[in-house]
């Protein structure tokens, strides 16, 4: 993965600047706190909710087991249609692809559905560079593009920002990108959407080249699911001459009758709605309606090497709802920038780990980013388990580094800096499968616990500074159980 997100520092540095700053607390605190009993009250009102969830998780799981063959399945159903599929190893190598479609055109500008997969790749930087300027439609997407910011949220990019600075962003930075913000524009929520509808609609007009995501990807048709809450998306569908669609081959699922359960599931897990108020399908071209030619292209970018993952492949189930972020204490403390990547939150936090390798700082540190309550799980629309997967990515960076490729076998480098955690795993590894020792040590650790300190040495001081250190108890279980239920060793 590439971006505008490389050189960030390790999510502890970021949050700890984060968490003192009192506007973005308020921001964050008031917005996941409003999404949040929204979608609680939407979800409550399904008596079915836990089969349908259950059904997502099978799906999902059917067709990232069977991920070969429904994608095969859709590129030949892409191709009949009239549309033209390209594969897309990783980042580069799609938005050259895109730059290369648009320039044949003759265009130099494309007007974009909001699309986390051309985040991930930095699709606008690259065309950019190219001499092709991308205009982001998407409400919040555009107050990001014009802020010259960082998307902060799966579901509400700019949820970091409040009226007040979104109104002061339009005023400055409009003109700039085209139509200027309107005289005397307040921060009331009608006269802001009403100065982007105005901004915007001139592009949708001119506009001859359309890039967008996708939410998913039917492979017995090869029709492509937009589903969206303002119309924006309808526009770049339907009205340029050309649409590139740039989707996550994770994307796919078999069939119509399993898009079903996520068009009940995603919209109330995201936008607390029964039903979004747009979804749109588009399959392949036809003459005289929508755009002439249609080019999808399936993005891999590390989504392989995590589909090979037991444990860490669930993350690829994920249908971008955002609703681990709006129950998250650390997403709400910390915000989304501080997660250093297109994704943040709970799913950001073992996506990107498995997307970019753990060998950057902070790709490191993200599976830390959690205080593990298990929140995130809990709402989660497909079931991922994202604690389980956090302690998997744990153990990952503790016991090594990158994959090195030694002769015909690739091994796993030692991890920088985590030599002394290591060694703790191990001892500890050792003295569970030694029961004559750990009954020792724990008989040693009762008798001696007066002198035990209050806070560790050394590299210690930096987990027993915000943490109470437990309190050895003045008798070990086992001992005690003995003198109480009559045991040997513990057993009855």
């Amino acid at each position: 993965m590439t971006g505008t997100y490389l050189g960030m520092p390790a999510f502890p540095k970021a949050a700890h600047d984060a968490v003192h700053d009192p506007v973005l607390r308020g921001n964050l605190r008031h917005a996941t706190h409003t999404i949040r009993a929204k979608r609680a009250r939407a979800v409550g009102e399904l008596s079915d909710w836990a089969a349908l969830r259950e059904a997502g998780r099978r799906i999902k799981d059917h067709t990232l087991r069977h991920l070969d063959r429904y994608l095969v399945q859709l590129e030949e159903s892409v191709t009949a249609a009239g549309g033209t599929v390209h594969w897309a190893a990783d980042a580069e190598e799609a938005n050259r692809i895109v730059a290369r479609l648009v320039r044949e055109t003759g265009e130099s500008e494309v007007v974009k559905v909001k699309s986390m997969a051309t985040q991930e790749t930095g699709l606008n930087e690259a065309l950019e560079a190219e001499g092709i300027r991308a205009y982001e439609t998407d409400l919040a997407e555009l107050i990001v593009q014009l802020g010259k910011d960082r998307p902060s949220h799966i579901l509400v990019p700019a949820i970091h920002r409040n009226r007040g600075e979104i109104r002061d962003i339009f005023r400055t930075e409009m003109g700039e990108w085209g139509r200027p913000a309107p005289e005397g524009l307040t921060d009331t929520p009608a006269e802001l959407a009403e100065a982007a509808r105005l901004h915007l609609r001139e592009k949708f007009l001119r506009a001859k080249v359309g890039v967008s995501g996708a939410n998913f990807m039917v492979a017995e048709t090869g029709t492509l699911v937009v589903v969206e809450s303002e119309g924006n998306g309808r526009m770049c569908l339907t009205l340029p001459e050309t649409l590139i669609s740039v989707v996550g081959i994770e994307k796919v699922v078999p069939t119509w009758r399993d898009l079903e359960v996520f068009l009940q599931t995603l919209p109330r897990s995201s936008t607390a709605e029964r039903m979004n108020p747009y979804t749109s399908m588009w399959t392949g071209t036809s003459d005289g309606d929508g755009p002439r030619a249609f080019h999808l292209v399936l993005l891999d970018n590390g989504r392989t090497d995590t589909l090979a993952d037991r444990v860490g492949r669930q993350a690829l189930r994920c249908i971008r709802c955002s609703a681990c972020l709006n129950v998250c204490p650390v997403y709400e403390r910390a915000g989304g920038h501080a997660y250093g990547s297109v994704y943040p939150g709970p799913i950001g936090a073992i996506l990107s780990p498995q997307l970019r390798g753990t060998a950057s700082e902070i790709d490191a540190s993200l599976p830390y980013a959690s205080s593990l309550c298990g929140a995130c799980y809990e709402v989660c629309p497909v079931a991922i388990d994202i604690p389980e997967v956090l302690v998997h990515l744990r153990e990952r960076v503790v016991e090594g580094g990158p994959a090195v490729r030694q002769g015909n076998t690739v091994v796993l480098q030692p991890a920088k800096g985590h030599a002394a955690e290591r060694a703790a795993m191990r001892a500890a590894r050792w003295a569970f499968t030694h029961p004559g020792a750990l009954r020792t040590g724990q008989r040693l650790a009762s008798r001696t616990r007066r002198l035990h300190p209050r806070a560790l040495p050394g590299p210690g001081r930096a987990w027993s500074g915000n943490r109470d250190l437990p309190a050895v108890p003045p008798e070990p279980f086992r001992d005690w159980w003995q003198r109480t239920r009559g045991g040997k060793d513990g057993a009855k």
